[in-house]
């Protein structure tokens, strides 16, 4: 059983395998990218800006996540998956697989 979590506090699991700093520094660089194409069609939506424009704006923004969606995910598969099936948890493969069809969508 899990205990309450406190104000604050973070339900989320730490890696035991860190990232490369590559794969941190890119990362890091496309969201950064997709923050600031977001902060513009939120711009866009201020300024009574051109739906079609606006939609085009979101497309690239999406298309900028789901890329860096693919490459944590491609990260997991090579790193925690990998580490836990070596460690006897072949359970993770059923949560690699929900991981797997919630982003081939």
């Amino acid at each position: 059983m899990t205990a309450a979590l406190g104000a604050g506090e973070c339900a989320c699991r730490h890696k035991a395998t860190p990232r490369t700093a590559e794969l941190q520094a890119d990362v890091q660089k496309r969201l950064n990218r997709a923050i600031g194409q977001l902060n513009g069609v939120k711009a866009m939506i201020d300024d009574n800006r051109y739906c079609g424009d606006v939609l085009t704006q979101l497309a690239a923004v999406e298309s900028a996540v789901r890329r860096v969606s693919e490459m944590l995910l491609a990260e997991h598969m090579r790193t925690c998956v990998v580490e836990e099936i070596r460690a006897g948890n072949d359970g993770v493969v059923d949560e690699a697989m929900e991981l797997v069809r919630r982003f081939s969508k």
